[in-house]
């Protein structure tokens, strides 16, 4: 059964990284770079800053970087776990598909695709009931997902992986801080 799994997962990676050309690989070599999207975190930062007074402000970065920290070392955590290569270092499918970067490091699960989606998590639950619109944060991850498929480092489950567990861990941070922010009210939002 898992090896079933890990074929389809193979050829639908092969067919989305077969769809690039060379005229867009520039466009999403710029799009899978977290510093090219500075401009969305000074939104995201504004959004917190507008909302909250100057305590709450430094309580929510606090804990978006927690997030980005648990998120990232457990992501780590299962890459050294399940030492899955990446499809760039997997020998069978050399000549198969196109790389456009090389990382040596193991697949399973992505990294990006993790921590992109457990900050907009807690971003989400964060102004959900404040702004119906923040739902659309989440193309961030969507587009930050495809990028890794589209240069040839990562199969689609790992992304999909990475998904539902930076996922769990943006609600897992996000409770934490309501527990805070209801023990300490004086870190409440304004």
């Amino acid at each position: 059964m898992l090896e079933r799994i890990l074929n389809l997962d193979t050829r639908v990676f092969i067919y989305l990284n077969s769809l690039g050309s060379e005229t867009f690989d520039v466009y999403w070599a710029f799009l899978t770079s977290q510093i090219n999207w500075i401009p969305f975190f000074l939104l995201i930062l504004y959004l917190v800053v507008k909302n909250n007074h100057w305590k709450a402000v430094l309580l929510i970065v606090l804990f978006i970087g927690l997030t980005v920290l648990i998120t990232n070392e457990t992501t780590d955590f299962f890459k050294e776990s399940f030492e899955r290569l990446r499809p760039n270092n997997e020998p069978l499918l050399e000549g198969k598909i196109r790389a456009l970067k090389d990382p040596q490091s193991f697949s399973f699960i992505s990294g990006h695709a993790s921590n992109s989606i457990a900050v907009i998590t807690f971003i989400y639950l964060l102004f959900r009931n404040k702004y119906r619109w923040v739902c659309l944060f989440f193309i961030w991850p969507l587009i930050f997902g495809y990028s890794r498929i589209y240069l040839g480092v990562h199969y689609p489950t790992d992304i999909l992986a990475g998904y539902v567990w930076g996922n769990l861990m943006g609600i897992f941070v996000f409770r934490l801080y309501r527990l805070v922010t209801k023990s300490y009210p004086i870190f409440g939002q304004s």
